[in-house]
Formats: C-alpha cells, structure tokens, sequence
C-alpha cells in the first residue's frame, strides 16, 4: 500500500451505475423510482437481482431494503445499512457498502436514493414543527425555529452572511457557482435545465429567497432516483464497464456540530466537517488537491462551494472567490466542477447523481467529458456530517 493508505483503499469498486428521468413529477411511487434505477444499475454493471447481497441507503429514504429486494427480485441479504444525516450520507453509503465488500460482509452491494421531493415533501417547505420534535434534533431546532429560522436557506444564509462579511464575498461571487453549473447543464441532455444557461445578471435579478441567497442560489426540488453497484475492484474489472476504484471513502463530524445551524463554534466562515472528511481523503489514498482532474462537489447552496474549495485545500481561506473567477470551475477552468451541472442545474437527488456522474468521468463516457479524468474527488452534503470519495481508473 501507499503510504497513509488503508486496506480499503484500492479493495471495492463501483461497477454499475442507474438512475431514473430527474423531473418535477415522476407520476410514481418513491419505491418503483427506486426499483427502477437499482435495475438500471444492476443492467449497466452486467449483473442481475440474484448476484447482489447487500442494500445501503439514507435513513431518509422512504424505502426499506427489504421492500426493494421483493420488488427487485433481490434474494437473501447479508448486509444492510442506513446512513444519518441528509445529503451528507450521499458517499457514506458508498464508504458503507465499500466497508461490507472489503470485510467478506456481503459481495455486491447496491446503494440506492429514490424520492419524490418535488411533487412530494418538499425539503425547502418551512417546517415550524422541527423544534417540537421530542428528539435530540427537536431540541437543537428549538433554539432556531421560533426566530423563524425554518429552511436549510434560512439557515445557510446566516453563514453566508458572515463568510461575506468577514473575506468581501459578494452576492456576484456566489452568482458565479450558479452560472457555471448552468452552463454545464445546458449541455447535458439529463439535465432539468438543458438548454438553459444563465448569465451572472441573470442571477442578480433573481428574486430574494433568504438574504444574501437568490433563487438562483439554491439547488433544484427533484423527483428521481440514482443506484450504484459496489463490488470488489477485483471482480468488477471483468464487468461490463471500466471500474471507478474507491481510491479512499471517509465520513466526518466536527466539534460543535448541529444540523446546518452550527452556530456555536469560534468561527462561522468554514465547514470544519468536510475538513475531518478532506484529512481523511487525502491521508487514505495518498493524492493531494493537486492529483484532482475532476470535483463533484456538492452544491445545494452556491456559498458552501465556495467554503469547500478552501476546505478541501484548492485555495487559501477567503480566497475561493478568486479561485472562481473567470470561470475558475467551469469546464474549461482551474479545477472542472460538476461537469454534469450539479444539484444546481441536473437534478437534486441528494448527492447520488454527483456519484454517477464521477463514474462517468472515469469511465470517460460523460457528456462533458473532462480529457484524461483519472481521479475524481466527491463530496456529499455539507452543514451537517458529511462524507467523500476519490475515485481512480
């Protein structure tokens, strides 16, 4: 092994990937959206029902592993699992099912997110009834929810307001985020938005949702469904595509964590859970920010990009608006960033989509194909713990 590697790295593989049409009204359940794309994926990795012995997905998923496996056709399971958390789960449940190949736990195991978030519950609905829970949660909301601190963009925006306040962000610099993950949706035929770029004062004139955010600052409601097969490297190298090697996979939870409402620690301006995850990443598979070809970083909201690229080493601290300047993360920028077009501008599918489209890269088969991709760097939700994955040829 490289040094600061683990045994994990380099022992699993992503073998297949599927998905479902990502619209505004799938005219479905959640679990035959689910079933659908755990097919899909099963067929592009040249496997059936009867080889796959493990299911992962988010505790937010409306579907139980059992009930996928009746109406996948799926037989026994010898491993399932669950990861907390939101969109942070979206590489976790990869890092989970990489844990299960690499250990004997189960053999080929399908993760899998399927919902219909915007013709049903809607994520960015105000929930007044998030601090009356009698959970631990419902107590860490009450503090918030009766200032009228009800949406993940109410609470978002208190950070981006500080990250302006203290490095000169602009509303312009956030705009920038949105532009080029429009522009890279406008060529991507899967896209919600193709066809649909935008200019950067078409992002200013959008209206207010919760200051400093914008409209065009905040990611899209989706219905749809994304899997993924995960297999030993070994095994997937006689499948039918090219494997994405899981390089490394690591989750992290900082000090003082709250469910995007850490406001308690000494600073505001960074994500200091996706720096326990880049540690983690960069530590196991032995690459630094410079190996990185290609990044799917995850953009429900356009000022924590900007907070990941300084997480994540790209730039200095305060200085992610400068690394975005002059189309900095656009295709043909510094640092290609969601080539597919994001949460942003594909589809919100909790960061699963993000995960397909690193595979995509790596297999050199994505329609904005990046030359020469051989390591993909992944993040997964951030304001909350969070998870990542650098994938390799």
């Amino acid at each position: 092994m490289t040094p600061g590697t683990t045994a994990l790295s380099g022992a699993a593989a992503i073998a297949g990937i599927g998905a479902t049409e990502f619209s505004k009204d799938s005219g479905r359940s959640e679990l035959r959206l689910a079933v659908e794309a755990v097919l899909a994926a099963l067929d592009d990795a040249g496997l059936g029902p009867a080889d796959v012995d493990g299911l992962v997905t988010f505790t937010q998923d409306t579907n139980q592993e059992i009930a996928v496996a009746r109406e996948t056709g799926i037989g026994d399971l010898s491993f399932f699992s669950r990861v907390d958390y939101g969109g942070g789960a979206a590489c976790g449940t990869v890092l989970h099912a990489a844990m299960a190949v690499a250990t004997g736990a189960a053999s080929v195991v399908v993760c899998y997110r399927a919902f219909n978030e915007r013709s049903g519950r809607r994520f960015g609905r105000p929930n007044a009834d998030l601090g009356a829970m009698p959970t631990s949660m419902g107590l860490e909301m009450s503090w918030h929810v009766p200032y009228g601190l009800v949406t993940p963009a109410a609470w978002v925006a208190m950070f981006a307001r500080r990250y302006m306040h203290v490095y000169g962000a602009t509303s312009a610099d956030f705009g920038r985020v949105a532009v080029a993950m429009r522009r890279h949706a406008a060529t991507n035929p899967a896209a919600w938005f193709h066809g649909r770029p935008i200019t950067l004062d078409d992002h200013q004139a959008s209206r207010w949702i919760a200051e400093p955010l914008r409209l065009l600052d905040c990611c899209q409601e989706s219905d749809g469904a994304v899997a993924l097969v995960v297999t030993s490297a070994e095994r997937a190298r006689d499948l039918r595509h090219p494997p994405a090697v899981i390089a490394a996979a690591a989750q992290g939870s900082a000090a003082g964590q709250m469910m995007m409402t850490s406001y308690y620690r000494d600073d505001m301006t960074g994500l200091p859970e996706m720096g326990v995850v880049a540690r983690r990443l960069w530590e196991r598979s032995g690459r630094t920010p410079a190996d990185v070809d290609v990044a799917i970083l995850y953009d429900h909201f356009t000022p924590f990009v900007l907070m990941q690229l300084e997480e994540l080493g790209f730039c200095e601290r305060g200085a992610a608006k400068d690394f975005v300047a002059d189309g900095g993360i656009e295709i043909d920028g510094r640092l290609p960033v969601n080539p597919h077009g994001g949460q942003l501008g594909e589809a919100y599918i909790h960061g699963m989509n993000g995960i397909a489209e690193a595979v995509r890269q790596i297999r050199g088969t994505a329609v904005n194909q990046i030359p020469d991709a051989g390591t993909v760097l992944v993040t997964a939700g951030t304001g909350v713990p969070t998870s990542g994955l650098i994938l390799t040829r």
